[in-house]
């Protein structure tokens, strides 16, 4: 399942989170965005969407500090790796998250999963940040816990099939990958 247009679904999200284009000279300051996942297949997913965000100041983040060479030009952090199997690590990751969010002020917050993205968007909501989770793939049959959870705390989830949207409350508008 390919989108027949990418820059098309990504200016949804982009109208959603309210990062637009500056519009006049008035207004210079380019968007701020965090885009953050975990390794492997998410981090693939996130480095797909990044040219729709060409005009906006991108701050990258993942668990893995090899992965700095493929963002070269931005800003790149990391953050521990974490997940339902590791409790005691999901809050050293939440701190970092929080960390990170309160240190960048983004605009909007962009993640493609799985813990952090969930920590992002929930800690985006005390400096302003427009969340949006790009639910994975993978995630055929049912949304992933942290799908579920940004949902619950408010926060804007695409899933990337559409008979998930139909009873989910995710948003579908077409595939990544």
């Amino acid at each position: 399942m390919m989108l027949s247009s990418p820059h098309s679904f990504i200016s949804k999200i982009r109208a959603f989170s309210g990062v637009r284009r500056a519009s006049n000279v008035h207004d210079q300051r380019r968007p701020r965005v965090l885009a953050l996942s975990s390794g492997g297949g998410h981090w693939v997913q996130l480095l797909r969407m990044r040219s729709a965000f060409a005009d906006c100041d991108l701050i990258f983040a993942t668990v893995d500090p090899s992965s700095r060479g493929q963002v070269a030009g931005h800003e790149f952090r990391t953050y521990p790796d974490a997940n339902k199997s590791t409790k005691t690590a999901l809050f050293k990751t939440a701190w970092a998250i929080g960390k990170l969010v309160w240190e960048t002020r983004p605009d909007m917050i962009l993640s493609t999963g799985a813990a952090g993205g969930f920590f992002a968007v929930l800690f985006g909501r005390f400096v302003g940040a427009r969340g949006v989770f790009i639910d994975s793939m993978a995630n055929a049959e049912t949304l992933s816990v942290s799908a579920k959870l940004v949902l619950k705390a408010g926060g804007t989830v695409y899933t990337q099939w559409p008979e998930l949207a139909e009873h989910t409350g995710a948003e579908y508008h077409g595939a990544v990958i």
